[in-house]
């Protein structure tokens, strides 16, 4: 099994990337730092059954970026495309300079698109794209306008995907996590049922591949029934309850 990861040196990516080289797969990674990048390859070992682990280095939220992870997909059809690369720029949006804020755009909902595309002209019967969103897909959070608008898209344009891709045998997933602790201190202010690990989360996502029932998945049982309550409380209550709230949820960290 070939896969390609991006946001890999990091967080629930790396947590992938382990997951699966010990799994045996052959990874490529992606981020933008080399050294991390390198440091990654050590860890992975000599590689998985279709080759050597390989890496790429690429800022996604640049269109040269963009479209080296883009050829590299189209030369060589990979059997799974974890789309986990994703960037957060807290603060009310109408302060925050404008070139933070497009970024996030760009890598959030661009890149996990052209990605997409790019895997799904290749992509074989049993193959299967994970698009990395969060639990603030379903509940928007004030001092996270722009991440949490850009998780619905990938929330939304997954599960569509999803349906869409069935009669291929091509299996996509919308992996919402909660608040994920990607570095040792965070999320110490929410409560400890809503935060997960890394490994727990890609634990939950590898199941869930294997089965391939769904086309949205949220790791932990809170996380999941916060999620749902969603669809019944008022619109108005939720962005009181976020706006009030211990802070950011982001679950992913930058771009690697």
């Amino acid at each position: 099994m070939t896969t390609l990861i991006t946001g890999a040196t990091e967080g629930i990516g790396r947590a992938f990337a382990l997951a699966l080289a010990a799994e045996g797969h052959t990874v490529t990674a992606v981020a933008r730092t080399e050294r991390h990048l390198q440091a990654l390859m050590t860890e992975l070992g000599p590689g998985g059954s279709d080759g050597e682990h390989d890496y790429l280095v690429a800022d996604l939220a640049t269109p040269d970026g963009v479209r080296t992870v883009a050829d590299a997909l189209t030369a060589t059809p990979y059997d799974l495309l974890i789309n986990n690369a994703g960037l957060a720029r807290p603060g009310p949006f109408a302060v925050t300079p404008l070139d933070q804020a497009l970024p996030a755009l760009r890598l959030n909902c661009e890149a996990v698109v052209a990605l997409a595309h790019a895997f799904l002209a290749t992509a074989g019967h049993g193959a299967a794209l994970v698009n990395v969103a969060s639990t603030l897909a379903f509940a928007p959070q004030p001092g996270q306008a722009v991440y949490s608008a850009t998780k619905a898209f990938v929330a939304s344009f997954s599960e569509a995907l999803w349906y869409e891709q069935r009669p291929r045998g091509v299996y996509v997933m919308a992996l919402c996590p909660g608040p994920t602790a990607t570095r040792p201190g965070l999320h110490t202010d929410i409560p400890a049922a809503l935060v997960r690990a890394p490994d727990a989360v890609v634990a939950a996502a590898l199941t869930a591949l294997r089965r391939r029932r769904r086309p949205t998945v949220v790791p932990g049982r809170a996380n999941a029934l916060l999620a749902a309550a969603t669809r019944y409380l008022p619109r108005t209550a939720i962005l009181s309850l976020l706006a009030d709230g211990p802070g950011p949820s982001v679950s992913q960290g930058p771009r690697g």
